[in-house]
């Protein structure tokens, strides 16, 4: 078989006819091109922490090759059971924008097929387990050869150096691990994983933000380079303010347990109510309440001091009140106090809102198998250049033949690589 690719000749490429759609309220000027077309991305990534990152490279843009999985493909093709099988919602959520070639990277025909596509990639991103993309023969040392320029980019658990380098990156994981869910609102509430994708999604940002930066010194320097970041790193640096604090003066800061703050149920749900940012913050929410006193003027509640050491005591008194009456009531009592608070949303809620709909943050395109899929838009605006949804999230080797034709593969090798299981 390795004389099928030693015998491959530049063949035609095939443009994409993709419709492309709107996906923000403001049109592209004409002319205008978006930000990062013309990049190349050459994409490994799965789950969540990667497409992430990847996903909103392409709304600006980039071409996104996604490399999968002949059969299986990304793991989150089947996360859950679901009546649209490998394109459920939670992968169409995070692989717009991209083509997927499914390759067998066993094999080495299947990995010649993906060094013709790495040779004149911009970017090639992934999210394995340290050490992964170097046994398969496509480290950035092993890329940058042919390739000087390529900007070789990895989101891991832990990095590839120290006692952690062996592990598998994880969400809760990571949480566990960073400090993060030691803290609690309370003492008596045990450590309890963050319900949403929380280090996945901030890692994803990291990792994309360190393709801008290295693709802006190509640009001014010309060189490539290689970009990593670590769920772990991503998780202590949310903590910049606590670890400083922690590190200078060993005391631990909790903003979750702020003695004027917290979540307190209603008679039909419950207000997050945040006692700071203010003058006099406990006077007005005494007022807001409607005690029948400042409870500013009592000694144990006088100074933050003393707010912190009986807590308990003074949280009670804002949940038994709060008790008496409905959310809405109690949201605008604490506004008219000037008190930042919110009625607690679930998503359902939160989707329908009003402001989701004035920002603009759900979108809608067409799938061929699927219909009409709503997602969520991409959050960050640019007034002449806003993101669009050029492709819904691809079907398993949708792009097989389309790549290759782009990638100088002719007709005869794509057939023979189809025949021998290399695409599937």
């Amino acid at each position: 078989m390795s004389t099928v690719i030693d015998d491959l000749f530049p063949g035609t490429t095939a443009e994409s006819t993709a419709p492309a759609t709107e996906a923000a309220g403001t049109p592209l000027q004409a002319g205008t091109p978006l930000p990062l077309e013309g990049i190349k991305i050459v994409d490994f990534t799965q789950v969540f922490m990667g497409p992430s990152c990847t996903q909103l490279l392409g709304d600006y843009g980039a071409d996104i090759i996604k490399v999968e999985r002949p059969g299986a493909g990304d793991i989150s093709r089947n996360s859950f059971p679901d009546k649209d099988g490998q394109d459920n919602p939670i992968f169409l959520s995070i692989n717009r924008n991209k083509r997927s070639i499914s390759v067998d990277t066993r094999t080495d025909e299947g990995k010649a097929v993906l060094r013709r596509l790495l040779a004149d990639a911009d970017v090639v991103v992934s999210n394995f387990r340290s050490g992964v993309m170097e046994r398969m023969g496509f480290g950035y040392e092993d890329l940058k050869e042919q390739n000087p320029g390529i900007i070789w980019a990895s989101g891991t658990g832990f990095g590839p150096e120290g006692p952690y380098s062996h592990k598998g990156g994880q969400d809760a994981i990571a949480q566990a691990y960073s400090g993060v869910m030691w803290r609690r609102e309370s003492d008596d509430m045990k450590p309890a994983i963050y319900p949403t994708t929380l280090c996945d999604y901030i890692t994803g940002m990291h990792l994309m933000q360190g393709i801008l930066l290295a693709l802006r010194t190509r640009e001014s320097a010309g060189v490539g380079q290689k970009v990593e970041v670590t769920m772990y790193d991503s998780m202590l640096h949310l903590q910049m303010q606590e670890a400083c604090m922690q590190l200078n003066r060993g005391y631990e800061v909790n903003w979750g347990a702020m003695p004027l703050s917290g979540v307190f149920e209603t008679t039909d749900g419950a207000v997050c109510m945040v006692g700071g940012f203010t003058p006099d913050p406990l006077l007005r929410i005494s007022e807001a309440l409607g005690l029948d006193e400042d409870l500013t003027l009592r000694p144990e509640f006088a100074n933050l001091e003393q707010q912190f050491k009986n807590k308990p005591a003074l949280q009670a008194i804002f949940r038994e009140r709060m008790a008496t009456n409905t959310t809405e009531y109690w949201t605008s009592r604490l506004e008219d106090q000037g008190l930042l608070n919110a009625p607690v949303h679930t998503l359902e809620q939160t989707l329908a809102d009003a402001q989701t709909h004035a920002n603009n943050m759900i979108v809608e395109a067409e799938h061929p198998g699927v219909g009409t899929v709503k997602m969520l838009n991409a959050p960050i605006r640019l007034s002449a250049t806003p993101p669009t949804i050029r492709r819904v999230a691809p079907r398993l080797g949708e792009h097989n033949v389309e790549v290759l034709l782009e990638n100088g593969f002719d007709a005869e090798t794509i057939e023979r690589l189809q025949e021998l299981g290399v695409l599937r």
